[in-house]
């Protein structure tokens, strides 16, 4: 049924949304927060996050042979082509590489992250309830959830495991709790839309062969809607007042913003002017590793 005049013509209404890639945004640098999702600069894509791109997709779709067909050569098959439609979806992605050896060499990394993952996981032991689950759940406050979950497996007797993949190393010691956040945040989600807490948060990381795992309890997980509510007040204060400042830390350095930073003498462009929903109420979010 399409929607009546009255209904098109309404104005959208604004509403207070995170993923897990915007609140470790705010988290790392308010301005940072600013630059990706008030501002909505763009960023020069990297080769590491377009690695991470296909072989997340190489490891979805993988899934869709049988089982006894899941090997290794078959996921490393399906690289090339998910290049080549990533070149297709996104024409900028072209430009990371000077000539043809760099870009077998890049593909070729790639082909070993999925290697790495045959060595965690036995992909024909597995039938996996959901692939790049789209979630979306409204807190009791109003706050809205969003985020993409690389895999939750369901077991037969419905306990559930989520799963996140990350191509990069795992973090060093003392670090592993803002690694684990973004879990955490996904689990929050399946709790709130199944009514289920997950028993095992699984995040696999390819570039060092490192599976880090938690058993969330309803404890944590309500600790963790407390702490995404406190940082939703505080994206909203700074929304208020303007004041984005920078915090700066060691990620500096691969700020693709650095310019524009005051931190490092830049000056901000002007905010824009809201008209409509917030930036990020429109946007997708993303959860590549």
């Amino acid at each position: 049924m399409s929607a009546s005049p009255t209904a098109e013509a309404a104005a959208p209404v604004s509403r207070r949304s995170l993923s897990p890639s915007r609140a470790s945004d705010f988290q790392q640098c308010p301005l940072l927060y600013r630059f990706r999702t008030v501002d909505k600069l763009p960023e020069p894509p990297s080769s590491a996050a377009v690695r991470g791109t296909l072989v997340h997709s190489a490891l979805e779709h993988l899934f869709d042979l049988p089982a006894a067909q899941r090997t290794p050569e078959a996921a490393q098959a399906l690289l090339p082509g998910a290049w080549e439609q990533l070149q297709v979806d996104e024409p900028d992605v072209a430009t990371l590489f000077d000539g043809d050896e760099a870009e077998r060499t890049w593909l070729e990394s790639a082909a070993a992250l999925v290697r790495t993952w045959f060595t965690l996981e036995d992909p024909t032991r597995l039938e996996p309830a959901e692939r790049e689950l789209r979630v979306e759940t409204e807190l009791e406050s109003g706050l809205l959830l969003r985020g993409i979950i690389d895999r939750v497996d369901v077991a037969p007797n419905g306990m559930v495991r989520v799963v996140d993949y990350k191509t990069g190393r795992s973090p060093g010691e003392g670090f592993e709790g803002k690694a684990l956040f973004q879990m955490r945040f996904y689990a929050l989600a399946v709790w709130r839309l199944r009514g289920v807490v997950p028993a095992l948060l699984q995040l696999v990381y390819l570039g060092d062969g490192v599976v880090l795992r938690l058993q969330p309890t309803e404890a944590d997980l309500l600790a963790t809607e407390r702490k995404l509510e406190a940082l939703s007040a505080a994206i909203e204060k700074a929304r208020e007042s303007g004041d984005w400042r920078p915090r700066t830390s060691k990620l500096c350095g691969w700020c693709a913003h650095q310019a524009l930073c005051p931190a490092f003498g830049g000056t901000p462009p002007p905010l824009p002017v809201a008209v409509g929903p917030r930036p990020e109420d429109v946007q997708e979010a993303a959860a590549i590793g």
